[in-house]
C-alpha cells in the first residue's frame, strides 16, 4: 500500500534521512523503530505531506504522492496522529471526532449558514457517524466531555478516533503509547489489532515501547542515524545484532 523509495532529507546540513526505503503491506501493522533522532518522525512527515523530501519518491496505492499537500494526501486516504497530542482541548470528544469528518463533507459556508436541506442532512450524518466512532473506540460515555478533561490514555485513543473518522486506508501513528501505563498500553495494542482487522486499515506505527511493537507488529523496520539498518519480523529483529548494537551499544572489548 505504501512504498517509500530512496528518500533523503536534511535540515541545516544535518541528514535526517539518507536514501531510505520503506514499505507497508496492505492490511497489516508495520512498526518503524529506532533510537531518538533516527529520522522516524521525519519519514512520517514526508509521507503525510508535512515536509517535502530533498530526494526520493513516495507511492500510495500505486500513485506517486511525492510533494502532495497534506490536505490532498488526507483526501487520498492517509491519516496520522502526532507525537505530542494535537486535540482541540476546549471542544467535546464528539466535536473532535466531527472535525475528522470534515474532509468527507461537501457543504460550504453559505449552504451551511443558510441551513439548506442537503447541508442539514450532511451535518446530521456527520454527527451520527461520529457518535458511532466514539462507541467503537469505547469513549461513548465521554460524548459531552471536553477533550482536555480526559486522562492521557483516553486522549490518545480520541486522537486515533479522529484520524479514523477520515476513513483512511493507511493510519500512521507517532508514539501513541507515550505517557501510558502498562494496562493502557496493552489496551491500545488490542485496539490497533482490532482496527486493522475490522476496518482493513494498514497501520504504520512509530513506537519506543518494545512490548507493544513486538506483540502486534507484522513487520518491523529499524532506522538509525537516518538510515535503514534492518527489516523483518519481530522475531528476526529481536535477534538482529546490528539492531541490538544500535539500541544497547557495543562493548569495545
Amino acid at each position: 500500500m505504501l512504498e517509500v523509495k530512496k528518500v533523503s532529507k536534511s535540515f541545516g546540513g544535518l541528514a535526517a534521512l539518507n536514501n531510505v526505503n520503506f514499505s507497508a503491506r496492505e492490511k497489516s501493522i508495520n512498526a518503524l523503530i529506532g533510537p531518538n533522532g533516527a529520522g522516524k518522525t521525519t519519514l512520517l512527515d514526508i509521507v503525510t505531506g508535512m515536509t517535502a523530501p530533498d530526494n526520493g519518491e513516495v507511492f500510495f496505492s500505486g500513485f506517486d504522492i511525492t510533494n502532495f499537500s497534506a490536505l490532498n494526501i488526507s483526501r487520498r486516504g492517509i491519516a496520522r496522529t502526532f507525537q505530542h497530542l494535537e486535540l482541540f482541548g476546549d471542544m467535546t470528544t464528539l466535536e473532535n471526532i466531527m472535525v475528522g469528518r470534515h474532509s468527507k463533507t461537501k457543504a460550504g459556508f453559505i449552504s451551511s449558514g443558510l441551513r439548506l436541506p442537503f447541508a442539514v442532512k450532511e451535518e446530521r450524518e456527520t454527527r451520527l457517524r461520529s457518535e458511532e466512532m466514539l462507541e467503537y473506540i469505547k469513549l461513548g460515555h465521554r460524548i459531552n466531555d471536553t477533550a482536555s478533561s480526559l486522562p492521557i490514555g483516553e486522549q490518545r485513543i480520541l486522537e486515533i478516533g479522529r484520524a479514523l473518522a477520515t476513513e483512511p486506508g493507511l493510519l500512521m501513528l507517532d508514539e501513541p503509547a507515550a505517557g501510558l501505563n502498562i494496562r493502557e498500553t496493552r489496551t491500545l495494542g488490542d485496539m490497533l489489532k482490532k482496527i486493522c482487522s475490522d476496518m482493513n486499515i494498514t497501520i504504520v506505527l512509530i513506537e519506543h515501547d518494545m512490548d507493544i511493537v513486538m506483540r502486534i507488529s507484522d513487520r518491523i523496520t529499524v532506522l538509525n542515524f537516518g538510515e535503514r539498518i534492518a527489516e523483518g519480523t519481530p522475531a528476526e529483529i529481536q535477534e538482529n545484532e546490528t539492531v541490538i548494537a544500535a539500541y544497547l551499544g557495543v562493548d569495545d572489548e
